[in-house]
């Protein structure tokens, strides 16, 4: 059985593995009744806390966590979705808008087959559209009993305290959550974004504990990679012929050996370490089959040593990301030459800055 956490402030106390639906649906397990078993089990184990997104398969995902939820299991189940990336063909079925938000809740109620969710969570920053009509729209939706509490997923620290001013100063629901990428070749979180969180008072559930699959066990030096849909979808994630991920491949071998020589699975040691950290609140599992469900249950009863812990610092430094695709979001400041540079015509300064 798994463990409980306070949910930063809240009152509320969630397990401390959140059972990610990325995987249901066409993008991962298109078997519904595969994917009802999967979240039944869960919930068996003690498993509390679910999370999905409209995003997820089209829609496809919170059909099949719906389903599952039916027959009175619902009211035991602490029930998180997201919003903001593209559902279907239409482009402007996407978005940080209050125009978009009011209907893609309706859509993501009708979908879980649910009355209210529990957290909403803004899937990406959007930094076109003001924040404080996102928390806005978010707000009116709290107060109509719609959604419970609010949340964001890979915002960047500076976001992250932006939102909490913009509730404080003009009396808008507070975000009581982030959802950020963590996992052991992934740490870049620890330089700001877990200690604002604890500053904060947030709870945290990072995504993506097995670094995509990279700790998963299947990733071997001297091996082909295994081929998967994720893969073929992020080759800057996966593709070994690139500097950043062979040196997550080196980093995995030392962290298997790392793991056989304390008796655990490298699974574990990688959920493990996310939960060690004292701002993270659950990790999101997204397990595909039942199997990768019962290889992940056990992780939440592990304690790392000491020794461990500073081993595993060796390998990958705190604070680092080793390849910079695995943060998940990249600001335009970065992605967009034109954000960076003068346009023409435009006038230097001279004389230094002012």
């Amino acid at each position: 059985m798994v463990d409980y956490r306070p949910f930063g402030r809240t009152g509320v106390r969630i397990s401390t593995l959140t059972l990610g639906a990325m995987n249901f649906g066409q993008r991962g397990n298109p078997d519904h009744s595969d994917g009802i078993r999967i979240i039944h089990r869960a919930l068996d184990e003690g498993i509390n806390s679910i999370d999905t997104a409209d995003v997820y398969s089209h829609g496809e995902s919170e059909e099949i966590v719906g389903k599952a939820l039916a027959g009175g299991r619902r009211d035991d189940v602490f029930l998180a979705t997201k919003f903001h990336g593209q559902v279907g063909d239409n482009p402007h079925h996407r978005g940080n808008s209050r125009r978009w938000i009011t209907r893609a809740v309706e859509n993501s109620l009708r979908r879980l087959n649910t009355d209210w969710i529990d957290l909403y969570q803004v899937h990406r920053p959007e930094p076109d559209t003001d924040f404080d009509d996102t928390l806005g729209a978010l707000s009116d939706l709290v107060r109509q009993g719609k959604v419970r509490y609010i949340g964001t997923s890979t915002f960047e620290p500076s976001a992250i305290v932006e939102g909490q001013w913009i509730a404080q100063r003009r009396n808008r629901e507070r975000v009581v959550s982030e959802q950020p990428p963590y996992s052991i070749l992934a740490r870049g979180i620890e330089r700001e974004v877990l200690p604002v969180a604890q500053r904060y008072g947030l709870a945290v559930i990072p995504w993506s504990p097995l670094a995509g699959g990279w700790l998963s066990g299947r990733y071997h030096g001297g091996l082909d990679a295994p081929i998967s849909r994720r893969a073929d979808r992020f080759p800057a994630r996966f593709d070994p012929t690139l500097p950043a991920n062979a040196a997550k491949l080196a980093a995995v071998d030392q962290l298997a050996a790392l793991a056989d020589e304390a008796g655990l699975s490298l699974i574990h040691l990688a959920i493990a370490f996310v939960l060690e950290h004292p701002a993270v609140t659950s990790a999101i599992i997204g397990p595909r089959t039942l199997a990768h469900l019962e290889s992940q249950l056990d992780a939440a009863k592990v304690t790392l040593s000491r020794d461990v812990l500073d081993r595993i610092d060796v390998i990958v430094p705190p604070g680092t990301t080793l390849n910079p695709a695995d943060a998940g979001y990249q600001p335009p400041s970065l992605t967009d030459p034109g954000v960076r540079r003068r346009g023409p015509g435009s006038a230097a300064l001279v004389g230094g800055a002012q």
